[in-house]
């Protein structure tokens, strides 16, 4: 008996100039949830071997291996726990690392930040409380050449340098 209305009910015709709701179930919306161009290591993964792409990512799960992010960002979330080398043009550490890191801009440790290896990086930033055990090699663009250079220059006349600075004071 109750069938029977229910069925008269969807088979009865709708007013002018309206149609009856949609009864299928919204997809969700993918984009919204994931930055275009922007990759997740998720907490429950683990990823041994080499990582490389050509979009930013975030880590938050376990990563070991090799990280090669040469023209992106990489995150190392609060979870995340890397053991890798790691190249990438901005590296922040909220995390752990446990390798040498590179950047070809910056690298910013936060109070959370744990890094046992090197940096090299033109810029770098230590948050007050993140621990670092490491050597720091803050090369510019070029350092490598610009540093052979001045090495050569010290040993043809090393009181070039020194005329230099005293020249540059002068004016």
């Amino acid at each position: 008996m109750w069938e029977k209305k229910d069925a008269d009910q969807q088979n009865r015709p709708t007013a002018p100039g309206s149609s009856p709701a949609p009864r299928t179930a919204a997809a969700p919306d993918y984009q919204s949830t994931a930055r275009s161009g922007q990759a997740k290591i998720g907490q429950s993964l683990f990823i041994k071997g080499e990582v490389s792409g050509s979009e930013d990512l975030t880590v938050e799960g376990r990563v070991e291996g090799r990280i090669d992010l040469k023209d992106h960002n990489l995150t190392i979330g609060q979870n995340g726990r890397v053991t890798a080398e790691i190249h990438a043009k901005n590296i922040t550490i909220v995390g752990e690392v446990t390798g040498n890191v590179v950047a070809d801009e910056r690298v910013d440790l936060t109070d959370t930040a744990k890094l046992l290896g090197d940096i090299r990086a033109p810029r770098i930033s230590v948050s007050d409380g993140a621990k670092f055990k490491g050597s720091v090699d803050m090369v510019q663009e070029g350092g490598q050449e610009k540093s052979q250079h001045q090495q050569q220059q010290k040993q043809k006349n090393p009181n070039a340098q020194a005329v230099q600075v005293e020249t540059a004071r002068s004016y």
